[in-house]
């Protein structure tokens, strides 16, 4: 906002003084000072409005037609001095020209944010918002029809026909803008659309913040408030704006990079964990390299390990409060086997165990926030533990000052059924665990052999279990159903292990197969190759049948 202060001198009588030089009386006029206190436009509007009272032609436009409004309302220059007065002009202009067009609505909205407050007073600041959201919604049905049209029966729409309005709003103010938003919804306006023009926004508004880039006062709107333009207060209210439903058509490296930069920023705690709501209830969908947050504190890890935590808390809490929905509507039969729940769980096991390979390395992680990451996730978020057992491994090389009884404590995680043949084979080997797992992990492979022989049923105790078909005490509903539950889990976890040992079964048999091959192929030349010899060899003798004395071949 920008104020304005016009001193004006203007006559205010006459006054008589004696002429020394003619020795006569003269007269003249005596000037007064008016202060006029935040004028709105400056000196060059109140030059306009001298002009129409004087009867001089000049343009109203767009460009000064909110400051000659708010210019006329400042002198009182109404109908009740004069007929068809200034004020009169300029509102009769507002409303035929300029609150018929989207463009231009936008356009004197911008201009009114340097203005004074009486902008607000008179109403034109309201009344162009309700002209961009009523435009909107115009070019929404135009667009529908257009889309038609540009669909030609391929099921593809053009480019030409994405919603060009998106772009005009960047020039506006976050306190103007957040208005036009809300007017937006108000009038219906597609939530895709609006969404566009938020992340629209902030790519313009928060262009190079978060990239190793300080924020240059030099870059701020001038027509903007100074505090509206900071980039904190902007990615607040950005947050506030963004859907309330669970949207899907937010991108999540928007999401990811609007996280980055609400952490260079200090944003406070509640868009943060906004952010990371959002971003937990998709983290199914996220890749690695977005869960790479680098960490901007001194002393801390190299990687913002708390903030990936608090995302899949998130995740999780989604997670439970989806099964107990459908535990509630459905039964006891709400979670199959092809529950899109679990398959999102193992999705995110196995993101997880690759986040903690990546971070393993770094010197400056504490074993507490490394623990924190693997003890989170449930049990069957894992079918193999030979990803976490690979980022166990790299700690353990990493940080080779852990006492013992540490590396014991990190190394309870790893479930040594749950490793295949490979790992098996390497923890047996691996002088940076401690001996018991190594023990328990020949023990192990000794039992599965002997079982795999003797056609037992499972594998472990669990299995056991499963297998027996004992049924549990008497418990309530509640507790039988959730029992009935880790028993579906625990079988569908048995299955997929069961097609991984098949699976390396088959591999070793088809190797064992190539060999025997191998040496039968390695036999038959060498028994053609020692035939070859006996026949045509220089050195071979022919014994009679008669025991006749043998006779020298002939070559």
């Amino acid at each position: 906002m920008t104020t304005k202060t016009i001193l004006l001198d203007v006559p205010s009588g006459l006054s008589e003084w004696k002429d020394q030089e003619n020795g006569r009386r003269c007269q003249g006029s005596n000037f007064s000072r008016v202060e006029l206190r935040n004028f709105p436009g400056g000196p060059q509007i109140f030059e306009l409005a001298a002009k129409f009272c004087y009867g001089s032609n000049f343009d109203i436009n767009v460009a000064n037609v909110s400051q000659l409004h708010c210019a006329s309302s400042y002198l009182e220059m109404t109908e009740d001095y004069w007929e068809g007065n200034l004020i009169t002009r300029t509102e009769a202009y507002l409303n035929d020209v300029v609150l018929q067009s989207l463009e231009k609505s936008v356009t004197v909205l911008s201009i009114c944010e340097t203005l004074p407050s009486i902008v607000d007073d008179l109403g034109i600041v309201n009344t162009c918002v309700d002209a961009i959201a009523m435009n909107a919604s115009k070019e929404q049905l135009v667009l529908g029809l257009s889309r038609l049209d540009c669909d030609g029966g391929s099921g593809k729409l053009k480019t030409e026909c994405t919603d060009w309005w998106v772009e005009d709003l960047s020039v506006l103010g976050i306190d103007f803008y957040q208005r036009v938003i809300s007017a937006l919804r108000r009038s219906g306006v597609r939530p895709d659309s609006i969404i566009t023009s938020l992340m629209h926004y902030a790519q313009t508004s928060l262009k190079g913040i978060g990239k190793n880039e300080v924020w240059d006062q030099t870059k701020i709107n001038p027509q903007c408030r100074m505090a509206q333009n900071e980039p904190k207060v902007i990615l607040e209210i950005f947050v506030s704006l963004l859907p309330a439903e669970k949207s899907t058509t937010i991108p999540l490296n928007f999401l990811f990079g609007m996280l980055r930069l609400a952490i260079t920023v200090d944003a406070t705690v509640a868009c943060r964990l906004e952010l990371e709501r959002r971003i937990g209830f998709r983290l199914e969908m996220v890749s690695l390299d977005d869960l790479l947050i680098p960490s901007l504190r001194a002393g801390d890890p190299l990687f913002d390990v708390d903030t990936v935590h608090r995302i899949l808390v998130n995740f999780l809490q989604q997670i439970e409060d989806e099964e107990s929905e459908e535990a509630s509507h459905f039964g006891y039969e709400s979670e199959g086997v092809g529950s899109p729940s679990h398959g999102s769980v193992l999705k995110v096991g196995q993101l997880i165990d690759s986040y903690l390979a990546e971070i393993a390395p770094d010197p400056y992680l504490d074993l507490q926030k490394f623990i924190a990451i693997i003890e989170i996730l449930p049990d069957y978020a894992r079918v193999i533990d030979d990803g976490l057992y690979r980022a166990v491994d790299i700690y353990l090389k990493a940080h080779p000052m852990l006492t013992e009884n540490e590396c014991k404590k990190l190394c309870k995680f790893i479930d040594c059924q749950k490793l295949s043949q490979e790992a098996c084979n390497h923890v047996a080997q691996n002088d940076r665990l401690p001996v018991q797992m190594a023990v328990r992990v020949l023990y192990l492979e000794q039992v599965r052999l002997k079982r795999l022989f003797s056609g037992g049923c499972g594998d472990g105790f669990q299995s056991q279990r499963i297998c027996s078909g004992v049924p549990s005490a008497a418990m309530s509903p509640r507790d039988n159903y959730a029992s009935l539950r880790r028993e579906n889990r625990d079988l569908k976890l048995e299955i997929s292990r069961m097609r991984v040992r098949l699976s390396e079964l088959e591999k070793e048999q088809v190797c064992i197969k190539q060999g025997m091959r191998d040496k039968s192929t390695f036999l038959t030349s060498l028994s053609r190759g020692i035939g070859r010899i006996a026949i045509f060899g220089g050195s071979a003798t022919i014994v009679g049948k008669q025991g006749r004395k043998p006779q020298q071949a002939v070559s």
